[in-house]
């Protein structure tokens, strides 16, 4: 029983939805109260380097599991890896 970790419930901050995580383990994202967003970026979702009162203000929000593998898999499809390009001979002169 000294081992076993406490459950929390709380809501995604991507999706809205309840779910249970324990704390200490849960993925995490920073966002500013003030703004909505991850620190330093803006709302045309480009990125400028943050500022330091940003980020004292920022807090930790939790993120579902199912929110996390939606956004590996985009990641995955935005991003593939670089086509792959052979050597280029010259022919006989």
């Amino acid at each position: 029983m000294a081992d076993e970790q406490l459950t929390t419930i709380g809501r995604c901050h991507v999706c809205k939805r309840t779910f249970a995580f324990v704390p200490d383990a849960v993925t995490t994202v920073m966002i500013d109260p003030e703004t909505g967003l991850p620190p330093g970026f803006t709302v045309l979702g480009t990125f400028r380097e943050p500022t330091p009162e940003a980020v004292a203000r920022s807090v930790r929000e939790p993120v579902c599991p199912a929110c996390v593998g939606r956004a590996e898999r985009f990641r995955k499809l935005a991003a593939p890896p670089a086509p792959r390009l052979d050597p280029w001979w010259r022919g006989e002169s």
